[in-house]
C-alpha cells in the first residue's frame, strides 16, 4: 500500500494540497472543541493552524478499510514541549474527497497543550476562514 495523499500533503506541509483533498461540505471534528466545524474554509484554516503549532510532527501508522472509504493516520508530535499522540480519522465522500475529518489526541497533558496553542491561533484561523486575510504560508 502506498502512502495516502493526505499524509503526503501534511508531511510536506503543503496546505494547498491538503485543502484540495477536502470536500466543500467537509466536517472537522476537533479533539478539544465540543462543536464540529462544517465547511472547507474553516477546516483548511484549522489545519493550517495545526501545522503552525505542531512540532516534530510525523505519522507512524496508516490503517485503511477494504472499501477505501475510511482511513486512519496515527501521528506523534510535540506542542509547547508536550508529547502528543493522535489519530486522524478520514471518511471519504462519493467523489473520493474527505467528507469528515475527526482528530483524537492523547494524553490529557498533550490535549491541553494543543487546546491552549490552538486557542491562541483561533482569531487568525477565523479571519482566514472568513476571507478577511489571505492564508499565509505555513
Amino acid at each position: 500500500m502506498g502512502m495516502h495523499p493526505f499524509r503526503q500533503a501534511v508531511e510536506a506541509r503543503d496546505a494547498a494540497a491538503v485543502e484540495a483533498l477536502l470536500a466543500d461540505d467537509v466536517v472537522f471534528i476537533s479533539p478539544v472543541a465540543y462543536k464540529p466545524y462544517p465547511g472547507k474554509a474553516i477546516t483548511a484554516a484549522i489545519l493550517r493552524g495545526v501545522m503552525r503549532v505542531f512540532e516534530d510532527f510525523h505519522y507512524v501508522r496508516e490503517i485503511a478499510d477494504a472499501g477505501g472509504r475510511d482511513h486512519v493516520l496515527m501521528f506523534r508530535a510535540t506542542v509547547n514541549g508536550r508529547q502528543v499522540h493522535g489519530s486522524d480519522f478520514l471518511h471519504f465522500d462519493d467523489d473520493g474527497l474527505i467528507g469528515e475529518l475527526t482528530v483524537m489526541v492523547r494524553p490529557l497533558s498533550g490535549a491541553n497543550a494543543l487546546a491552549e496553542a490552538m486557542g491562541a491561533q483561533f482569531e487568525r484561523i477565523r479571519r482566514e476562514a472568513m476571507g478577511e486575510v489571505a492564508p499565509p504560508a505555513v
